[in-house]
């Protein structure tokens, strides 16, 4: 599979291999956006206008944008490209967030 131009994504952490995963859910959010992209379920222009608006509302809502959010954005993005093309339910997403969180907490013994 071919990476699409990862330049018109701001603030992508990028080494000289590629992007760089500080979790496994991120490399996971990663690779499903590129999937969904070339199997045509939208344009990289699509996907890059959406990451930009998460970034941009994220900045309004405070975060700092210290690079440690970066893909918080990714799947705040990912979450509502799926939405917008009907690729997911919102019911569905709410229920995989809560799994996830409950997750987290039991592995991590704390809430976010």
């Amino acid at each position: 599979m071919q990476t699409p131009d990862l330049d018109s994504l701001p603030g992508i952490p990028l080494d000289e291999e590629g992007p760089v995963f500080r979790e496994p859910w991120q490399a996971q959010a990663f690779a499903l956006v590129l999937k969904l992209h070339e199997q045509g379920y939208f344009t990289w222009a699509e996907w890059a206008e959406r990451l930009n608006r998460a970034i941009s509302a994220a900045r309004a809502a405070g975060d700092p944008d210290l690079g440690n959010t970066y893909y918080h954005h990714w799947l705040a993005a990912l979450e509502g490209i799926a939405a917008d093309k009907r690729l997911v339910t919102s019911e569905a997403l709410a229920r995989r967030r809560d799994e996830v969180q409950e997750e987290h907490q039991r592995l991590h013994g704390h809430s976010h």
